[in-house]
């Protein structure tokens, strides 16, 4: 085959361009960080539902473990865009793990002890997703400044990928050690994968933010949210991904399914997690034909239809292996859209108020999945968990249509015109004055 055939480049049209870590030594601090990190997160993120669901045996006390989070994850996040942007971000970085280690370790105690009062788990979870907020703003708003303005597209889909990976590797990890070790293993194991981040962040040059003079703290989140408000692009692609993940995220539900309906135990629910993120790593790390795509915001309102229509699907399987392929399926489409929903947030926003734009788009991101897990909780209790998967699933599609009708926007994002909102960021700060 000659080289100047179409088929020959295929591989490096598919393929996600990994130039960025190349050429970037902070990218590949922050990337390798983010990796060990993400392992030990994610399989104390399977620890903790399983352990409230064993306990307590209710769907929708497990599904609760999702509101418990939701108040310090929002007040978290928002808190988080103003320091972000007003300090040395590498430091912020480093503070949280100091956190996170904490609350790790706390849970790991609690375990090893015996049977915690539930509450506990609920107050831990509480500081754990107020913790992780402020670590999601703070890394998302890096990213942009360690890489050149062409390589963004690749560098935060390869950053998803990686997160996706910590996704697959993680909660099957964490049925792992839970199944051999016990609960506690897994929350030790998070705790102790924070150093992968304290070491990244230690090596990274100064972080610091664009801009001089701040305003008042409490004012400029104010003026963060209103540049978002200004920017109907930016707001139809947050409600898209709110409205997907509330509906058909069902996740509080797989220790649910692994137990009661595929009988899978530990090791199933770490499987019915990982599979999600196994189709997201597949999809994020062959997404180099996003690099010239033009209608970023149309590839996010399909990839949000496909993700409901495999989470319905996924809702009338009676065994755990086409569950988790439909699940899969369902993850490759969300990884397509977030990496659609990074660029253009990010592509949109001056670094002057990016932590502040990054805090709410972590804030949609992080905040519906735990909607979405006492939406699952709370249906599946009134009525069966394959209804609520169902349901779920098909509640999505039908918010494609309504989200692309009341911002058409989202629709006609370009991605070759696309450029940073510096006078709507300047007129957002004159109207919070």
């Amino acid at each position: 085959m000659r080289h100047g055939h179409p088929l020959s480049r295929l591989p490096f049209r598919i393929a996600v361009d990994t130039s960025p870590l190349r050429e970037s030594r902070d990218y590949r601090l922050l990337t390798a960080g983010g990796l060990v990190t993400g392992l030990g997160t994610q399989a104390g993120l399977v620890a903790l539902p399983y352990q409230v669901y064993v306990i307590t045996r209710s769907p929708a006390l497990t599904g609760l473990l999702g509101l418990v989070e939701l108040v310090p994850l929002v007040t978290a996040s928002l808190f988080a865009g103003a320091l972000a942007d007003r300090f040395d971000r590498r430091k912020l970085l480093l503070a949280c793990q100091v956190a996170l280690v904490a609350v790790a370790s706390g849970l790991a105690v609690a375990a090893f002890a015996g049977r915690p009062p539930v509450w506990l788990l609920y107050a831990l979870a509480g500081a754990a997703a107020g913790s992780s907020a402020v670590e999601r703003v703070t890394r998302a708003s890096i990213v942009p400044n360690v890489v050149g303005r062409n390589q963004l597209r690749a560098a935060l889909s390869f950053t998803f990928g990686m997160y996706q990976v910590a996704m697959v590797a993680g909660p099957a990890l964490g049925g792992v050690l839970i199944a051999q070790l016990g609960i506690g293993a897994a929350y030790t194991t998070d705790a102790v994968s924070c150093l992968g981040m304290v070491a990244a962040a230690s090596a990274m040059s100064a972080q610091r933010p664009a801009g001089g003079a701040h305003e008042p703290f409490v004012r400029s989140i104010r003026s963060g949210l209103g540049f978002v408000r200004r920017s109907q692009a930016l707001v139809g692609s947050f409600a898209i991904d709110l409205a997907a993940m509330t509906f058909g995220m069902p996740r509080a539900l797989f220790p649910v399914l692994s137990l009661t309906l595929y009988h899978a135990g530990a090791s199933g629910t770490g499987f019915l997690f990982a599979s999600v993120s196994a189709g997201a790593t597949v999809a994020a790390l062959t997404t180099g034909w996003l690099e010239h795509a033009r209608w970023l915001g149309r590839v996010v309102l399909g990839a949000v239809a496909v993700w409901g229509l495999a989470i319905a699907a996924a809702g009338t399987a009676s065994a755990i292996v086409p569950a988790a392929i439909l699940f899969a399926v369902a993850g490759a489409a969300d990884s397509v859209s977030a990496v659609c929903r990074s660029t253009i947030s990010q592509t949109l926003t001056p670094d002057s108020v990016r932590g502040r734009m990054s805090s709410v788009f972590s804030l949609v991101v992080a905040s519906g999945p735990r909607l979405g897990d006492v939406e699952a909780g709370a249906v599946a209790s009134a009525a069966t968990p394959r209804f609520s998967v169902a349901s779920g699933g098909l509640a999505c599609v039908a918010s494609v249509g309504i989200v692309a009708a009341l911002f058409p926007a989202l629709a006609r994002y370009d991605g070759r015109t696309a450029r940073p909102i510096e006078p709507a960021a300047r007129a957002a700060l004159r109207e919070a004055a």
